[in-house]
């Protein structure tokens, strides 16, 4: 008898402390209520974990995948990175003119899968007012920049206030690709189109290759690969770390579209956008270089497959790639990868497919899954090529304002590197 009526009371004290909790936890509720109980839920979130956030700026002119493997290595410092594209009059007053304008320099950057906020008009150096901005208005933690140089016109360090604050990270640039070296590669290729005269041709190759004529590699006759002067090591964790690493599911609406995608620029990104909103997954063939070589000519492309493949894997809207894809969609082609929609857009180097002998679309157009995009912008790698050179006397004037710790830098580096 004594041991149930300790029992009893046993159950009426706990019975007792969970009303009390459960008032207490009501009366909490009444006076956190509306705007109050969502801040008070926001703050315990963050005090359970706060998300570091990130900073990296730059010009972002003819993005390649350097630029890329640059910001993928900063958001892998943080959980959020945040991307500031400098303003066309900042690069005009610190650099020469940009190749490609802000507007579409910001198109390629937010399309890049490892950016998570992006603000444009961004200065060229990281003032004392601008650094304050980062780090109150958009809690900023970090800011980054790769570990070549960069040097005010006045030969200051545009990075020295966030070292000195303690609040700057540094990663590695991946070597074997530059702006300075694709323009190079760009100049080849008018040789065989009359967009150029010899006079101007050899002052824009001079002041792009600092002095030192491009290196050429001779890769047979017929090949295209004599123009081709890239220095990139391709390697299978290189290909890894920029692919998504996830398949189409069971039922996925699988969109295929093709192409050359040579100098990666905004209008590839948004006729990959168009193409994604079609479907659950879009599959991108890159065409190797002997079939790009064999429709526009020896000097093309300028990037080589595994470039051209790495900047399209980098774009947020691409979910897979076939490296080295056939010109020609065939069945077996769409019946292995499940192919539900082959598209081609408007804006193209290769827009007169339907007047070739085969017609690389003939089976899609068959089955009744072939469709035309209207493409949103109307830029070509033939568009970035003739920027360039109507604008050879600026480009040639930014070169010679180039510090010679830049140019030594990049003298003779011949391997990619970057984590």
């Amino acid at each position: 008898m004594a041991s149930d009526a300790r029992c009893q009371s046993e159950k009426e004290k706990m019975m007792a402390t969970c009303l009390v909790v459960a008032v207490g936890v009501s009366l909490l509720g009444l006076y956190l209520k509306g705007d109050d109980l969502s801040h008070w839920r926001r703050m315990r979130r963050r005090r359970k974990k706060k998300k570091i956030r990130v900073y990296m700026d730059g010009c972002f002119d003819m993005m390649h995948y350097g630029h890329c493997n640059a910001l993928r290595q900063a958001r892998a410092l943080g959980d959020e990175l945040v991307v500031g594209v400098v303003s066309d009059a900042e690069i005009i007053a610190n650099k020469g003119p940009p190749v490609t304008p802000m507007h579409e320099r910001m198109i390629m950057v937010k399309a890049i899968k490892w950016v998570d906020e992006v603000i444009p008009d961004a200065p060229y150096a990281i003032t004392e007012g601008f650094m304050k901005k980062l780090f109150e208005e958009y809690n900023i933690d970090y800011i980054i920049h790769g570990d070549d140089p960069c040097v005010l016109p006045d030969g200051t360090d545009a990075y020295a206030l966030a070292k000195k604050a303690g609040r700057y990270k540094q990663i590695k640039r991946t070597e074997g690709v530059s702006s300075t070296d694709i323009v190079g590669r760009m100049l080849l290729c008018t040789r065989e189109r009359s967009i150029i005269d010899s006079h101007n041709h050899s002052s824009l190759q001079r002041q792009f290759s600092h002095g030192h004529s491009p290196k050429i590699e001779d890769g047979g006759p017929g090949t295209g690969a004599s123009t081709r002067v890239s220095h990139f090591l391709p390697t299978s964790r290189r290909i890894v770390q920029f692919s998504n690493g996830k398949g189409p599911g069971p039922q996925a609406r699988v969109v295929y579209i093709d192409g050359a995608f040579d100098l990666f620029h905004a209008g590839h990104v948004e006729i990959l956008r168009v193409a994604r909103g079609l479907g659950d997954f879009l599959l991108v063939g890159i065409h190797n270089d002997h079939t790009v070589s064999a429709k526009r000519g020896a000097h093309h492309p300028i990037m080589n497959l595994h470039e051209r493949s790495l900047s399209v894997l980098a774009c947020r809207y691409v979910d897979e790639v076939i490296i080295g894809a056939p010109s020609e969609v065939s069945k077996d082609m769409i019946t292995t990868f499940n192919i539900s929609l082959v598209v081609h857009g408007t804006v193209a180097e290769n827009v007169e497919y339907e007047k070739e002998r085969c017609n690389p679309y003939a089976v899609p157009i068959s089955m009744g899954i072939f469709k035309v995009l209207e493409s949103p912008l109307d830029i070509t790698t033939t568009t970035i090529i003739r920027r360039i050179v109507a604008n050879h006397e600026a480009y040639q004037k930014r070169n010679e304002t180039k510090g010679e710790s830049e140019k030594r830098y990049y003298e003779d580096k011949t391997y990619v590197s970057g984590d």
